[in-house]
């Protein structure tokens, strides 16, 4: 078998901790360093969480849903073989997106997300935005509670609600897409290249705030945010060969 060694890891809600127990119980439970697999039971928030905790490792993640919803997670079984399991499922890779945040102190901030970048208003006035891509402004000024920067393996989350496309896995692609815009109303977001560079500029971050998240890493008081993808930080998700992410995020597109 390819993968022999795993490594448990756990939200910590009771349905992780029941979950772990058992399994620890029936397989070996290696460090994180030493595993060939990164098993983690939770909900989509804690395997992003795990992304990022191990950002040194190219160890790939399973994990199993002990969470909520679950679209980035295989299916908890207990009764099949969970190696077996693992050792036939499909290597699925995911890119991240890079952003560095200037706050109005000048400082920069520099994280990674696997789902999204999110600008967005911190008070009771709309945010006014310049996007420019590549250096080019294409938007002069946008009026709207934010705006937000989407993988593919993050569209069907926060910009799917924000009326975002979604996209498939292997598109080559990121989502440029408003948060309830008011001002060009009838904009509704863009599908850019991932070789492009993204940069939203608030055009008045005394009166008007705003805040920018990279996933769950969050900055107040921004004056840029600028995005782009980093295509050699490749990280391994593995899933069920019937529960493949891409057939996932193809199916979201049909359901109504």
């Amino acid at each position: 078998m390819k993968y022999q060694k795993l490594a448990f890891v756990k939200s910590g809600s009771p349905k992780s901790e029941e979950a772990y127990n058992l399994l620890i119980d029936k397989y070996e439970n290696h460090s994180v360093d030493e595993a060939d697999v990164i098993v983690a039971l939770g909900g989509d928030g804690f395997l992003l969480q795990t992304l990022h905790t191990y950002p040194h490792l190219k160890t790939p993640i399973f994990g199993m849903n002990r969470g909520t919803l679950g679209f980035l997670l295989n299916e908890y079984k207990e009764d099949v073989d969970l190696l077996e399991r693992i050792n036939h499922s499909k290597d699925v890779h995911l890119c991240p997106i890079s952003v560095d945040i200037e706050d109005v102190e000048g400082e920069h901030h520099h994280y990674k997300a696997y789902n999204e970048v999110s600008v967005i208003r911190y008070s009771g006035q709309s945010a006014n935005l310049k996007i420019d891509v590549n250096g080019k402004t294409m938007l002069e000024t946008l009026n709207a509670d934010g705006v937000l920067v989407s993988t593919p393996a993050g569209s069907t989350a926060y910009n799917f609600s924000a009326h975002g496309p979604i996209i498939p896995l292997n598109a080559n692609l990121l989502a440029l897409t408003p948060v309830s815009p008011f001002r060009p109303r009838r904009w509704k977001g863009a599908l850019l290249p991932d070789d492009v560079t993204i940069e939203i500029t608030n055009l008045d971050p005394v009166k008007r705030p705003i805040g920018a998240a990279a996933d769950s890493k969050e900055v107040k008081n921004v004056v840029k945010a600028k995005v782009w993808q980093d295509k050699s930080d490749l990280r391994h998700l593995l899933f069920d060969q019937d529960q493949s992410l891409e057939e996932r995020i193809l199916i979201e597109q049909f359901n109504v």
